[in-house]
Parts: C-alpha cells; structure tokens; sequence
C-alpha cells in the first residue's frame, strides 16, 4: 500500500537518487527507511529525536563532523523546531559535491509524532535551502498535488491509499500536496 501524497514523490525521487550513482555514495538517513530501497556504498539511520540535527551536525566519537555525499530526510522536516538549523547541519555534514534530499507535506493533515511545526512549497524549499548555503543554482525543487487528492487528505482515514482506479496523478501547481527537493554543496 501506499500512500496517494507519495506516489509521485517517490518516482521522481528515486530517478534523482539513481541518478547520482547509489553505490559510490555514503548516505546517511534523517529518520526514515526511505533510503533502505537503494544500493548505497554505506548506509546509516539517524532517527528523530533521538538524533536532533536541530542541535548541530552530527559528530564522530572524536567530536569531528560525519560527513556523507548524500544526506536523506523524508518526511522529517516538518517534524523539526528549528528546520532552518537543521538545514544548516545538513550542508556541514556534506562532503564537497555532495547532496541534500528532502521530501515533505504542504498540504495534509496536522501529524504531530512528535510534534507538527511546518509546511513548504517547492519555492518553500528552495528558500531554506537557500538560508543552509547551498547555491540557488545547485537547488532542483519540485511539487505535486491535485485537488482530489487534497480532498483524499480530509477523510477519516489518513494517509490516503494510493488507488490507481481512482486516483489521478495529475499535477495541478496550484494545489501542491507534498514538495520535495534535491540541492548540491558546491
């Protein structure tokens, strides 16, 4: 089963991952198992809130910085007090060329686990991205929703199943559900 907010998240998504050659890449995961799907070099977990990137980079045992060439948050960030923080970890933890993807809700929805603190557009995105010091020119953001799916999000139960029958996965700009985003440390 899955959810009708992902489904073309998860498409694009796994075309961008794909294409930066999974299995050079060091990834580290930001909550989740999203990251699970794909054959990195090295794969790491850190879960929220055991693991608040809120609070600075994550470090080794020596208080150096773990660095990574691919950084993975799904469906985290509106989970976060201080995102725009968090962001700014992220590009720390970042080898030179490495990348930043994240997903997350805009319209769904209050899910506090354990709380619920923010939304964002695809330009959303691109501005705290932006604010973490990664180039305008190194940021690729997209979104996605319609209002059916909009309309799926307000039934009793929640997240929507994705019915390939019913459910149109045409893109109505106007009406994002989910945003998502990929950006490069130069």
């Amino acid at each position: 089963m899955v959810s009708l907010n992902r489904v073309a998240m998860q498409k694009a998504s796994r075309k961008l991952i794909r294409g930066l050659n999974p299995e050079t890449q060091d990834v580290a995961e930001i909550s989740g198992k999203w990251g699970q799907n794909f054959p990195f070099k090295s794969y790491t977990q850190f879960h929220f809130p055991e693991h608040d990137i809120c609070k600075g980079p994550i470090r080794n045992p020596d208080r150096s910085i773990r660095t990574f060439d691919l950084i993975l948050a799904n469906q985290v960030w509106e989970h976060l007090d201080r995102p725009y923080t968090a962001a700014r970890s992220v590009f720390t933890m970042l080898r030179p060329g490495g990348h930043f993807w994240l997903a997350v809700p805009f319209f769904v929805p209050f899910h506090a686990a354990p709380y619920d603190c923010a939304r964002w557009s695809a330009r959303g995105l691109r501005s705290l991205l932006l604010e973490a010091g990664f180039q305008d020119s190194a940021i690729h953001a997209e979104q996605w929703g319609n209002r059916n799916a909009a309309l799926r999000n307000l039934e009793d139960v929640w997240p929507p199943v994705y019915d390939p029958e019913t459910d149109s996965l045409e893109n109505d700009p106007n009406m994002p559900v989910c945003a998502w985003a990929i950006a490069q440390r130069l």
